[in-house]
């Protein structure tokens, strides 16, 4: 998470969707980064909205700060966690994902609250969820659009900004049957939905 005190603007970092490039790239210009722990370094909407918000409202009086984030194409998402955790140093983890087929991982992950450990990754719409009392993500960009990412953050910083490509996984083709995506598409029918509508 980074925080731009004076532009009014707080970057939630989504997992997986290149969120450690750009907060290499903006860190030094920004008033608060928030590296570690990945809980915090990961706020979703509502743990922001718990949390943070109170905190800059009460200590600072401000209640005008925007949220800002970027989503990643659902199948892609998966397929970005699936490749992380086939990386070498997770070979002997409990989420190590060696020893299954992309599909066999996105039809654990479909299993909601009853899937396997390496299959447990979260949901996009989840962390994107608007809350009751209003707070959501004011700015919220398809990761496949960086052009349209970066002019914005651009113009509202005012700075040029030069990305380098980080935590890069391993390139595996990675492909699904038509009847596990048509699945996907129903089971996690959110993300699809939240994905499209970015336009």
């Amino acid at each position: 998470m980074l925080v731009f005190w004076n532009k009014k603007l707080v970057f939630l970092s989504v997992p997986k969707t290149g969120t450690t490039a750009i907060e290499e790239a903006l860190s030094s210009s920004a008033d608060m980064v928030i590296s570690n722990p990945p809980e915090l370094k990961h706020a979703p909407v509502y743990r922001y909205n718990r949390f943070f918000r109170p905190m800059f409202e009460r200590a600072c009086k401000v209640d005008d700060l925007e949220l800002l984030a970027v989503m990643r194409e659902p199948v892609s998402w998966l397929a970005s966690w699936y490749r992380y955790r086939r990386r070498d140093f997770m070979r002997e983890h409990k989420n190590s994902t060696h020893n299954v087929s992309f599909e066999e991982f996105v039809l654990e992950y479909m299993k909601g609250d009853k899937k396997a450990a390496f299959a447990n990754v979260g949901s996009q719409s989840k962390f994107l969820e608007p809350r009751p009392n209003g707070v959501k993500v004011d700015h919220l960009f398809r990761y496949e659009d960086q052009p349209r990412l970066l002019a914005f953050l651009e113009e509202r910083l005012a700075q040029k900004i030069n990305l380098e490509r980080r935590n890069k996984s391993p390139e595996i083709p990675l492909d699904l049957p038509e009847a596990t995506l048509q699945k996907l598409h129903r089971k996690c029918s959110a993300e699809f939905e939240l994905y499209d509508s970015l336009g």
